[in-house]
């Protein structure tokens, strides 16, 4: 699991940064990656990456302001001019599927592969046997939400030894008890998954951030995560201007990650006026005088989602 930034300007593109737009890969762990938002220009960064259109599964909107939709239809039709043809789910606030359909059949687009858009206005938004995603309303001009991505914990290992001393030999039993099932021995005995595994192994937490100021549903979201991606859009001797237009500081982002037992923080979501990663140094320096795990988000950088143990 490896998050990759293909954006981290706010408002508008630099020559230096684009739009906000960020894929969570999974390929080891689903075979895929996920996107969350999908600013203008997003198709140009992907070519510049190793990710693949045909490999995208799910799009997670956090909000309609268009430095984080307006590169939704372009993207959406190369993927289908490009042969993808595995079913694509989007998540978004109310009045994504209007902007999506509008854009496409004003355009004349066809989309050959299946879209299902999910409106939702948060809670428990996606579930499956591996990954539980949930979200909440965070505080902006217009509603946005931040996720939560919980990778469900996995079986622990098998002790090896103790297999041998049941007189198992590798094959399809082993999966069986990694899976859950109790084994019959010839003997007679029943053998349980927990006479032979170890603990199980926590799943990673993910938890992005939509554009925000400070507000309570940000600790639930970032509660004990792995790694938390929040915006800070001014240093924070700027934070009247922050609060004025809904955004944050690094500062503020760092009390977050603190307040909330984060293990890690990575900002993101710059204002025009920090140009260059030169500029962005004093926003490091001041997320991590607070919190001192705090990264800065890097278009086109790989960054490991470590699994962080208690």
């Amino acid at each position: 699991m490896e998050l990759e930034f293909l954006g981290t300007n706010a408002g508008v593109p630099s020559l230096q940064r684009n739009v906000t737009s960020m894929a969570l890969r999974m390929y080891e762990e689903r075979r895929s990656f996920w996107m969350f938002d999908c600013g203008e220009g997003t198709q140009h960064q992907i070519l510049r990456s190793s990710l693949k259109l045909s490999k995208l599964e799910k799009i997670f909107i956090t909000h309609l302001h268009g430095d984080h939709i307006f590169g939704l239809p372009g993207l959406l039709s190369s993927r289908s001019n490009q042969g993808g043809t595995t079913p694509l789910q989007l998540y978004g606030p109310p009045g994504i599927k209007k902007y999506i359909d509008t854009s496409l059949t004003v355009s004349q687009s066809r989309i050959e592969f299946e879209l299902e858009v999910n409106e939702h206005t948060g809670g428990v938004i996606f579930e499956d046997g591996e990954v539980r995603v949930e979200s909440r309303l965070l505080e902006h001009r217009i509603d946005s939400y931040g996720y939560r991505i919980m990778e469900k914990d996995k079986p622990g290992s098998l002790d090896l030894k103790r297999m041998a001393e049941y007189g198992l030999k590798p094959g399809p039993i082993y999966g069986r008890l990694k899976r859950g099932e109790s084994i019959a021995l010839e003997d007679g005995r029943v053998l349980t998954p927990a006479d032979v595994l170890g603990a199980p192994k926590k799943g990673r937490v993910v938890t992005i951030l939509g554009d925000t100021r400070p507000c309570a549903n940000v600790l639930p979201l970032a509660e004990q995560a792995d790694l938390l991606v929040h915006e800070a859009t001014f240093l924070h001797e700027l934070h009247e201007t922050a609060h004025n237009y809904h955004h944050s500081t690094a500062l503020q982002a760092a009390e977050a990650a603190r307040d909330a037992g984060a293990k890690e923080l990575i900002i993101t979501h710059f204002s025009s006026r920090y140009k260059d990663m030169e500029h962005l140094q004093p926003l490091l320096a001041e997320a991590r005088s607070l919190f001192p795990k705090t990264l800065l988000a890097e278009e086109l950088v790989l960054f490991p989602v470590t699994r962080h143990e208690e």
